[in-house]
């Protein structure tokens, strides 16, 4: 496969990726939204989020920007943020810059590319898909190959937080630019996915080479050691995935799941140079040191399109996720010797279309989700409801459609719930920052 485009998210950062706003005079009727923060970007603040949100015990909101604080090369430096809730109903929260990358110049990282998970310390986790240590090359330039950071907060409030690099990808059979949320197992340690490296295949040569790992970052065995990272698995493209996508989910016997935006069937109509992408298993090894095993779950139809995030379980064993044009389950085989089974729980149409973020479910079971445009709406929130029966059709609504600056526009992150029910996440483009015409992005909250 040979894949002559820039990465997924570099085609968002700049501006590229395809932008339809809406008529000003359109607003959703069914939920409320409030634009949180709109970001301003240049030398002071971030602009164009990398992923969602998440929470902390406190309800301060945190999140990555993959531009603003200049430039590193090939694109931007970029920031982590909290927003703090106002102290009384009706001010304003309160932004704060965490950190401002700097890039591999200074063995830093630079263009976050998913979003942040957070561990029971508080403690912040993500991914920049350039800068650090390593001696990858774009268009001559030395860019670094991205890293693994965590944020560390201040021993005492109002104090600084603590960036630390956890790990410089090197490519080649390394990984290379790291896309999606990271993972945490029952121990603390780290996996995900980068979107080039591993040494096999030709996906985008001779801008990026190979087609892409997942990986493991284990705690250190010591309180001052370093992080230990481990290729569990390189993706080969052809009738294999290419290109993963993060957001990866274990099952109760630790096999993880994730999904590849290429690879898998030829010809995709979204992009005819790559594969419509995977849903893929890795099932660890049963001796210590041996190779972890991928099997293939899915591999999608050009009528599908690409999923461009993870999936997530239910309950029961089903897996859930999206391609640019539905949102699909899996179940899982009844025996061994069966595949797991898919399912076109809706379709996407011209009212809101192009995924590109995780769902989640509510405690009734339904689905949540994000769409990155419209043809009314400059994106969207939806919601999923399961049939009443057996059988029956899964129910397709609009709760929310983004009208453009200064209201957000294209929204290409996961949702995430409070304690009350509302859900809160990014966009891209719109809000009141002067980026460009469209906007540096916003922090946004929807409800009922």
């Amino acid at each position: 496969m040979n894949r002559k485009q820039c990465p997924r998210f570099a085609v968002r950062a700049l501006g590229l990726f395809m932008v339809i706003f809406a008529l000003s005079g359109f607003v959703s009727a069914e939920w409320k939204e409030k634009v949180l923060y709109s970001f301003q970007g240049g030398t002071t603040d971030g602009a164009l989020p990398a992923g969602g949100v998440v929470f902390d015990a406190a309800g301060n909101l945190y999140g990555a920007t993959q531009q603003g604080f200049g430039l590193c090369p090939p694109i931007d430096c970029g920031s982590v943020f909290q927003l703090s809730p106002p102290m009384k109903k009706g001010d304003p929260w309160t932004e704060t810059v965490l950190h401002a990358f700097t890039g591999n110049s200074d063995g830093d990282g630079n263009v976050p590319v998913g979003g942040l998970i957070i561990d029971k310390s508080g403690n912040l986790y993500g991914t920049t898909g350039y800068g650090g240590t390593g001696d990858c090359v774009v268009l001559e330039t030395k860019v670094g190959c991205g890293i693994v950071y965590e944020m560390t907060p201040p021993q005492t409030k109002g104090g600084a937080w603590t960036e630390t690099v956890l790990y410089s990808f090197q490519g080649d059979k390394d990984g290379y630019l790291p896309v999606g949320a990271l993972t945490f197992d029952g121990v603390g340690n780290l996996y995900g996915a980068t979107e080039y490296g591993g040494g096999y295949g030709s996906c985008n040569s001779p801008y990026y080479q190979y087609c892409g790992t997942v990986f493991k970052l284990s705690v250190p065995k010591t309180k001052d050691g370093k992080w230990e990272e481990k290729v569990l698995y390189s993706f080969k493209s052809g009738t294999d995935g290419a290109n993963p996508n993060g957001g990866l989910v274990f099952d109760n016997k630790g096999a993880i799941y994730g999904t590849t935006y290429a690879g898998g069937n030829q010809g995709c109509k979204y992009d005819a140079s790559v594969g419509c992408g995977t849903a893929f298993e890795l099932e660890p090894p049963a001796d210590k040191g041996s190779l972890w095993k991928e099997a293939v779950l899915q591999r999608f139809s050009a009528d599908e399109g690409n999923p461009w995030a993870g999936m997530i379980f239910d309950g029961e064993g089903y897996l859930y996720g999206t391609t640019l044009s539905t949102v699909f389950r899996l179940a899982p085989p009844s025996k061994k010797s069966d595949r797991w089974k898919e399912t076109i729980l809706y379709t996407f149409d011209s009212d809101a279309y192009g995924p590109q973020g995780a769902l989640i479910f509510d405690q009734a079971g339904n689905l949540y989700g994000t769409t990155y445009s419209g043809n009314t709406f400059s994106g969207t929130v939806f919601r999923l409801k399961p049939p009443n029966r057996d059988g029956g059709a899964w129910t397709f609504g609009i709760l929310y459609g983004f009208t453009g600056s200064p209201d957000g526009a294209q929204p290409a992150a996961s949702l995430v719930f409070d304690k009350h029910g509302d859900m809160y996440s990014t966009t891209q483009k719109g809000g009141t920052g002067s980026c460009s015409f469209y906007g540096c992005g916003t922090v946004f909250e929807v409800n009922p």
